[in-house]
């Protein structure tokens, strides 16, 4: 579902996506806002759609339910991981690169966003990984 929310000086709508194949928010904020062509996605951690409960022990595990909790969001605003220009990775421990890095390259293929990995001394529900993206949505 996608939802106005409000329109600023230059009529910039700002619209709030919001779907059941993804965690809720855990907090006051949207699980992404469409902004004009593109998509800004809050970050995820590996938590099943709708629920809080925690899925996968592992940071590859944990890095697979994230990017597909991001496919959810981009596919419910209108884009895909396809469409992906920039992501942002969080992890707790930068000794667990190299397992993120092998999904997300299964994952993301030949498109090859741009990216940032940054460590962190903690995540939300003590989550080893957490992901959020801007992406372009496909003109009709």
């Amino acid at each position: 579902m996608i939802e106005k929310t409000q329109k600023d000086e230059a009529s910039m709508e700002l619209k709030k996506v919001a779907t059941q194949g993804a965690p809720n928010a855990i907090g006051p904020y949207s699980q992404a806002m469409v902004v004009g062509d593109f998509v800004f996605c809050s970050g995820q951690v590996a938590m099943a759609p709708g629920g809080t409960d925690w899925v996968g022990g592992t940071v590859a595990e944990q890095t697979r339910l994230v990017l597909a909790n991001l496919k959810a969001v981009l596919e419910e605003a209108g884009s895909s991981l396809d469409h992906v220009a920039k992501t942002t990775v969080y992890l707790t421990d930068m000794d667990h690169f190299p397992e993120l890095n092998d999904v997300y390259a299964e994952v993301f293929g030949d498109s090859r966003p741009a990216r940032a990995t940054v460590a962190v001394r903690g995540l939300p529900k003590g989550a080893l990984v957490e992901i959020d993206a801007v992406a372009a949505i496909a003109r009709k």
